[in-house]
Order: structure tokens, then sequence, then C-alpha cells
């Protein structure tokens, strides 16, 4: 009803974007519908209409830890928006916002009640006098709830609109009006009018294109015209909560601790499923850590209802079932999204295990030191390291009567947050590093012709250094080439940037060493004046490193070929999560939850090389979204796709969105490798591969270094093999010949030590020094020794190349009477200036100080002397 109803006043309506912001810093997820359109309120880029509409999804965690403690909190919503970008403003923002509500919605004019920001009279005559609203009915809030600013940058005042919902959801007070913390008064729309630029400081200049932001939550907006108590009780939601409800066995609304689990769990798997969909992957830093920390909160208040198996993925489906219409990739990647959270949450149910294992010790170690307190630091380790939500550690303590330093959690907690707060860098507001690319103007951009063309000639827009957008650039400068048209592909979808040259009809050389896509459709290239000078207005030729271009094709070709051959041998759960493409080799990340075989990888190896040498005709068409979609193309996770998009295709083989630049067919590619398959992220793997040139040049390093290998063996590489088993087999010989004549030595240092042997209460003891023996001869001496002494007790000292070697043992016999060899050598150990331990009947240790092995050798008996009983 809202789309519709907007595109009839002129709006182009859009889809929900990803929730993962698009060359925006400043969020590590989508929190709002107009968080996507910032670059069009910045005047960074044009936007495709200046009136747009649409449903956005929405992540917000700020109050996560009220999240399912009230039914007014959650972190995922859907957020209504309509927007205008310098075209209407105040009047028809408020008149429409009203006829929606009103007429189309039809929700009783008698109970909707705007505000006003106190000083904005502007918006208090359009309210009164255009929609005749009485002004005792119209109210004005202060800044902090009717202006809208986030850091510098566009902002304004704000007018809201209220809904009663009756006496029932009230707080029964006298006086209880709109701006009460009741239920009864529920905000339902927001009109921010960014008439202002702000500084940051409290300083606002007015904006020459004033825009409208307006946002109305969809699940609010339900709940009114339901007329139900909550965002749970909303019929959509409700059916998922329901399923959790049969899942714990039991029922919404007859146990309040029971009902937090249940809402939570019921918000948190929303945003888990939605998050995942757009790609996000569980992880311990940015987005990822918020996905993670989401999925591990429900899994733990599952385990609180009795859910013992693992029962995440299962809730999944509901959510896809009752939001599949509105958001269709949902199916498509259901796959995807159930392996996904599968896995994550069989790992924690590892961690959390191991967390509570953790969390035992800590409790017997505070009972043996007879304290009751939890340490804020362990507190916020287990918090930290297992995920253990700080209500969680607290709960456990409590029931073993335990407290816990909260205060020092919460120290503990903000020195994090303060050294991540010290890390970030100077942003501008879209959360980006301020760049002297800002400064270009908006209406420049720039054309990419080079899917059929190496060269072009074309017209220099603008040229910045570092530092400034400047009128020309001289001989050794260093700068940035923008040019209305270009055959230099910029690096984006994993494929680097071409290189080359810019020249003028003067004789001017410009190094092209980078080629990037700014804002606003701009392309730049990077580089350095090699001669001459160049001006704005200049005309130039354009021209790539053609060998690089082809070699880099062929890479980026080949990944297509991989993808495909990965979804054939795996299934249809890969998906790329990442991929680098240079003229030396390609890098392929994908989905996938475990290490391939090596079986799997000659298949999909072999599969490759197949299509190559089908000699496939790869065919680029141009068509709409829906169009490749219907031809099962490929997508990328979280990527930003325009109305027309570019669909590859290789034979019937591969189909695929891509922006890249291929090869013309796949036999081209000439040959393919697979050098490494490795793990790189949790359910992410990483393939590096090599084609065509790259292969011939690291076989023909293989060749070098096979060569040398059987120079140094002193063979032929035919013989090598042979050589190396012959090698080998000298080898033992020589280590044989080398252990008896270690042995022989070892002995001859000892010489005849049984004439040493001391009696201490009853037990035999022999404790002796030997020169030059190490800890394997010295082990062989004492098994010797004790084969020869019988029952007792053995004490072996040997220096070596300035360190000590000791060893003590101790017959099964002595030991019944108290003799321990690990304590032995615990004890002497210090006087040689080490350490070690072991077993009762085996102890050895690693000494620094050779001038202290007779005292150590003497305390020996005094222990030994302690330890008979």
């Amino acid at each position: 009803m809202f789309l519709d109803f907007f595109e009839s006043k002129g709006h182009l309506c859009k889809s929900s974007y990803s929730l993962v912001p698009h060359n925006d810093n400043s969020v590590l997820l989508i929190p709002a519908g107009m968080a996507p359109l910032k670059p069009y309120f910045t005047g960074q880029e044009i936007p495709p209409r200046t009136r747009m509409a649409t449903c956005q999804k929405c992540i917000r965690t700020g109050d996560i830890e009220n999240v399912g403690k009230t039914a007014r909190h959650g972190t995922f919503f859907e957020m209504l928006g309509n927007f205008s970008f310098g075209d209407y403003f105040k009047k028809e923002a408020i008149a429409w916002s009203w006829e929606f509500l009103t007429e189309v919605v039809g929700l009783d004019p008698n109970r909707l009640y705007p505000s006003i920001y106190e000083d904005d009279d502007e918006a208090f005559e359009i309210w009164n006098k255009q929609q005749g609203i009485p002004a005792e009915r119209i109210f004005r809030f202060g800044k902090e709830d009717n202006f809208w600013e986030h850091g510098a940058g566009p902002c304004g005042p704000c007018s809201e609109i209220y809904y009663d919902r009756g006496e029932a959801y009230g707080c029964g007070k006298p006086g209880c009006t709109v701006g009460c913390d009741c239920d009864r008064y529920m905000e339902i729309w927001n009109n921010v009018f960014t008439q202002f630029d702000g500084d940051g400081k409290g300083n606002y200049v007015e904006l020459s294109h004033k825009n409208i932001d307006t946002g109305m939550g969809l699940e609010r907006l339900a709940v009114v015209v339901q007329d139900v108590d909550s965002i749970f009780n909303v019929d959509t939601i409700r059916a998922l909560l329901d399923e959790v409800c049969r899942l714990a066995g039991t029922t919404y609304n007859a146990d309040h601790e029971k009902d937090v689990s249940l809402r939570l769990i019921t918000d948190h798997i929303r945003s888990v499923t939605f998050m995942v969909s757009d790609g996000i992957m569980p992880s311990n830093e940015g987005r990822g850590y918020v996905l993670r920390r989401l999925l591990r909160r429900a899994a733990r208040h599952g385990r609180m209802l009795g859910i013992e198996s693992k029962f995440l993925a299962d809730l999944s489906k509901k959510v896809i079932e009752v939001s599949r219409d509105g958001y269709p990739e949902l199916d498509e990647k259901a796959e995807f999204i159930y392996r996904v959270i599968n896995q994550e949450e069989e790992n924690f149910n590892k961690t959390i295990d191991q967390g509570l294992s953790i969390l035992a010790d800590m409790e017997q170690k505070l009972a043996n030191a007879g304290e009751k307190t939890l340490s804020g630091e362990d507190a916020f380790k287990l918090y930290d390291t297992y995920g253990f939500p700080l209500d969680l550690t607290k709960e456990i303590m409590m029931e073993k009567g335990f407290d816990i330093d909260e205060d020092g959690f919460n120290t503990a907690m903000e020195n994090q947050r303060k050294m991540a707060r010290e890390a970030r860098k100077t942003t501008n507001y879209m959360g980006a590093d301020v760049t002297v690319y800002q400064s270009i103007d908006t209406s420049i951009t720039s054309k990419f012709v080079g899917y059929d063309k190496n060269s072009c000639d074309s017209k220099i827009t603008v040229l910045t250094t570092d530092t400034d957008v400047v009128e020309a650039l001289t001989d050794g400068q260093e700068g940035t080439i923008l040019t209305e048209e270009t055959p230099f592909y910029a690096t984006s979808g994993g494929q680097v940037a071409d290189t080359g040259v810019i020249r003028n009809a003067d004789g001017g050389v410009f190094e092209v060493k980078d080629t990037i896509k700014l804002q606003g459709g701009r392309i730049g290239h990077v580089g350095k004046v090699v001669s001459g000078m160049f001006y704005v207005g200049d005309a130039v030729t354009l021209e790539i490193n053609e060998e690089q271009r082809a070699a880099t094709a062929r890479n980026h070709s080949a990944t297509h070929l991989l993808q495909k051959a990965l979804r054939t041998v795996l299934g249809t759960h890969v998906e790329q999560a990442g991929s680098y493409n240079d003229k030396d080799r390609l890098r392929f990340d994908f989905t996938h939850f475990s290490a391939l075989s090596a079986e799997e990888l000659k298949k999909v190896e072999d599969i490759v090389n197949e299509e190559i040498r089908a000699a496939l005709p790869v065919v680029t068409k141009v068509m709409s979204l829906d169009e490749a979609k219907k031809l099962g193309a490929m997508a990328l996770f979280g990527e930003k796709y325009g109305d027309a998009v570019r669909v590859v295709s290789m034979g019937d083989f591969s189909t695929e969105l891509c922006g890249g630049t291929h090869v013309a067919n796949t036999e081209n590619i000439g040959c393919f490798k697979i050098l490494s398959e490795t793990g790189v992220a949790a359910g992410v793997r990483r393939i590096e591969a090599l084609t065509s040139t790259g292969l011939l040049a690291y076989y023909a390093e293989m060749e070098k270094e096979f060569h040398a290998a059987a120079a140094a063996a002193k063979s032929t590489p035919a013989n090598l093999e042979a050589r190396i088993h012959q090698m080998q087999e000298e080898m033992k010989v020589l280590q044989s010949e080398n252990e008896k004549l270690k042995d022989k030595l070892a002995k001859g240092s000892l010489g005849d030590v049984m004439n040493q042997v001391k009696e201490i209460k009853g037990v035999k003891t022999l404790a002796v020094k030997v020169s030059d023996v190490d800890m394997n001869e010295l082990r062989n001496l004492g098994d010797q020794l004790k084969e020869k002494l019988g029952e007792g007790v053995i004490v072996l000292a040997s220096e070596l190349n300035g360190k000590v070697n000791l060893i003590t043992m101790a017959t099964d016999g002595v030991q019944k009477l108290g003799a321990h060899a690990g304590n032995l050598i615990k004890a002497i150990a210090s006087e040689v200036g080490g350490g070690g331990g072991g077993r009762p009947g085996m102890a050895q240790a690693g000494g620094k100080n050779p001038a202290g092995i007779d005292n150590a050798l003497e305390k020996a008996a005094k222990v030994i002397e302690e330890q008979i009983h």
C-alpha cells in the first residue's frame, strides 16, 4: 500500500537494499531507510530520480540488552520511507503522510496527533492551516525528540505522527498525553526535514537543496492496524513466536522468564536469517561479530527453555516462509542460510560447554580461597572469549551462592571500547576517509568503454594531486586523471585494475599505476607524469597494458568456470565469498564447511579443464535484473546492482552477473591448475590457482628447482628419486653407527660407578656426574644402571655445550617407600638454574648453570632421605 501510494505521487520505488552498507564505513549494518541513500543526500551521487520510496530491512543493536525483557524492543525491523532530494519539502511531505494514514490505511484522524520541533513554525502552519489540525492537538518538542542529526552533515527538524491506541494501553495517570512514556500514544511516522548542514558543534547553514527523509516502522504500523499489544503479536511475527513455543513445548504469556526467552529468540532469528541472506558470515569482528552474538544469544535462550538440540536452522525456515513474498532472495539462499546457522550453532554448543568448564574452574578457585565474588576481569573473559553474556554468568554464579563484580566487568568492557574508539580514523559523514575526490563536481562522470577497446581518445575533465583539485599536472608530479571515456578497468569484483599510459598531443606521458572507482560513476587514473604537462580539457589517448589485461581476463574467466565446477562437485550451497584476479594468478573464496578431499579437488580441476578444451564461446549481454535471474545468473552477496546488469555466459555451462573483462572463448584460458585449498574463515574456503602464462612460469620455476635438487644430490633429474632413497638408506646406517658410538662414549665417560652407590634409609642411591652426554644418552645410561642397581634411586647430571641435563629414576619398589622422581627433580633443578618434572618413576630437567651440578647431587641425597618413610 505504501509503495503503491508513493508511486502514484511520482516516486521511484526500489526494493530493499542489502543490510551491508555500500561505500559507507560509518555503520556496520543498515539502521534506517535513509542509510543506503546517503550519497544522494550529500550530493556525492546523482539519484536515479529526485523522489524515491523504499521498504528497507534494518538492524539496530543499541538496545540489545533489553530485547526480550520488554515487548517493544527488537533488533530487526522494516522501515517504510519516502525521500525527496531537492524536490518537494514540508508541505507535500506532511500532506501525503496524513493522506496515507487516514485515507489509504484508514486510521481514525481523531486518534492521530502530530508533533513538531519547538521552533518550527513553518511546520505548525502547515499542520494547523492547511491540514486543519487544531493547535491544541499539535505538540512542540525539543531538540532531543524532534531534531535529527548524526554528527556533522545534513540535519534538520522532525515532525512525528502519534496514534492514540486507547486507555487500555495507557498508564492511567492524570495528564497522560502525547510524549508520555507509556504505550498509549505510539509514534508511527517521522518526517525529517533536512534543511541544514551542521558542523557537529551546534552551527548550522541552510541547505540550498533541501531534502525529505521520512520513516515509518512497518511492524509499528501493523501493531496499530491489527490492534495488538506489541510487535510480537503481529500476525507474521506471532506465527514465528508460536513456532518457538512449539519447539520449547511451552506457551506464550504463561511465564515471564520464558516469555523473555521466547521474544528474544523470535527477534534474533529474524535478524540472523536476513543477515546471512545478505552474505554476512559469523566472525569475531565487525558485522560478523554482531551476527555471531545474536545467534549465540538465541541459542543460549533456547537452552534456557529446555531445547537441547540444534533448532535455529529449523526456525529460520519459518522466517523464510513468512517473509519470502517481500524478500524472494531468502528462498534463493535458503540452503546456504540453513548451513551457516547450523554450523555456527553447533560450534557454539561446543564453545558453551567449554565456557561452563572454565567457569567451574573459576568457582573452584573462589571456593578454595574462601572468596564469594567473581572478578570483573574473569566475567569479561567469559563474555569476550566464550560468548557468555553477563546475565548468563551472573545467573550461574548466583545459583552457587557467588556474586559478580559488575563494576569491574563494565570497566573491562569500557577499556575495550576505548581501545576500539582510539583505533578509528577521522572520517566524514559517510564514515569514509576524507579525500580530495569528494571535492570533484558531482555532475562529472566517466564512461567505461574497455569491454571492446584497449585504447580510446577522450578529454580530461579533472586533475588532482593527493590534496587538491588542480588545473594541471607537470613532469614528475603524482596525481589522478579523470576523462570522459576510458578503456581502463577500475579494481572491482575481485579483478585488479588496468595499468598503462595516457598521452597528449604535445608528447606528454602519464604512467597509470592504478585505476580506481570513485563515487558518482567516476573513474580515476592514478599515477605519475613521466614527461610533459597535462591540462584540464586536454585531448588525450588512453592505452591499457594489453598483455596484463589479457592475462587477467584469462584468470577472471577461469573463476567463473571454477565456481560452477565447485557447485557441481560440492553442491548448490557454494557461493562466491570473494575473489582476486591479476595477470599472474587467481584466488577464489567460497562458502563451504569442510576441507576438500584430493578426489574432490581433482574432479573440480578436471571439470574446469574440460570446459576450457570445449572452446565455449563467452557471450555478454545487458538486461534487467529480473531477466538475469530468470536465466539463472549467479549474483554476488551484498552487491548493489542497478536496473540494467551485465550477464556473462560461457556456453551452457556458466551464467553469472559480472562487470569484469573476459576472454572471447574458454580455449583462450589455455589450462588450469589448483595450487592450494585452505580455510580462511568460518564456513569459507579459498582456492589459489594458475592458468596459461602464469602456470607455464610456475612449471618453469619448478623445473629449475628440480634440476638444482638433482645437482645437489649428485644425480640426474631422471634418477633423483632412486638417489634420494639411496641417501636415506645411507643415513639410516650412519645414524645407527652414530648412536652406537655415542653410547660407547657415554659409558666411557661414566666409567665404573657402581662403587659410588650409597644407602639412604636402606635405599640404594646412585647420584653421579658424567661429561658431554645429551638427554637421550643420559636416559639410556640410566636404564643400564637401573638394571645393575636393582631396586633404588638414580640421579645423573651432565654438562654439554655449557648447559646441564638432569635425569632422575626411581624403581617400583622404592616408589612404594615414598621415592618420587618427579618431585626429586623439581627440588634439585633450581641448583643448576633450571626446572623440570615428570612421573614418579622417571623425570628430567634442563639448566643453564653447570657450576651448580655438585650442589644438585648433594641436595638429591637430602631430598631422597626426606621422601623415604
